[in-house]
């Protein structure tokens, strides 16, 4: 979001790599009208800048993180650790276990220092923007009208859909119900 509005969601990832997947957080928060900043950051390639960032962006006001991470999956769990805002992790698809030792990772934290775990990948981190907008929104009376109006439209995408299937079923039916009294002539 604009660079005048002071990001409330902070969105950290370990590669570039990460980003084709993280900008759908970006893209859910986009969509509320939630301000954010994206950065790459490693746990342990990078763990002084991990620090570092966490802190100033804690200072700088930043409500929630939500952070994307692949393979060993460390960064959420060390942000978690440096912060006592609400951290919301994604692990990342791929490797030669297709993004579940990401997910153990990421959901399997110590007591004490949680981390809200997403699905595995692009839904995942969708879920994430979607997840950050709703703590914000328990003291954002405009953002929880926001969501609400969201869900119904997914409410509504779901009867629109069924409609038409409904609709294409009857009139499968009804041509198959035409041939078959055709054929008894």
């Amino acid at each position: 979001m604009g660079s005048n509005t002071k990001p409330l969601v902070a969105i950290l990832m370990g590669s570039d790599s990460d980003l084709p997947t993280m900008s759908e957080t970006g893209k859910m928060l986009d969509r509320f009208g939630v301000s954010y900043t994206m950065r790459i950051t490693s746990a342990h390639r990078s763990p002084g800048k991990t620090h570092e960032l966490v802190k100033t962006m804690d200072e700088q006001g930043v409500q929630v993180f939500v952070v994307g991470a692949g393979l060993a999956a460390h960064l959420a769990g060390v942000v978690a650790s440096l912060t006592a805002k609400p951290v919301i992790g994604v692990p990342m698809g791929g490797g030669s276990l297709q993004g579940v030792d990401a997910l153990y990772s990421t959901v399997q934290m110590p007591g004490g220092v949680p981390v809200a775990t997403m699905a595995i990948g692009r839904h995942g981190a969708k879920n994430a923007g979607v997840f950050a907008a709703q703590i914000l929104a328990l003291k954002d009376d405009e953002l929880r009208d926001r969501l609400a109006a969201f869900k119904t439209e997914l409410e509504r995408s779901v009867e629109d859909k069924d409609d038409k299937l409904t609709s294409e079923l009857k009139d499968a039916s009804e041509a198959i119900a035409e041939l078959t009294r055709g054929g008894d002539r």
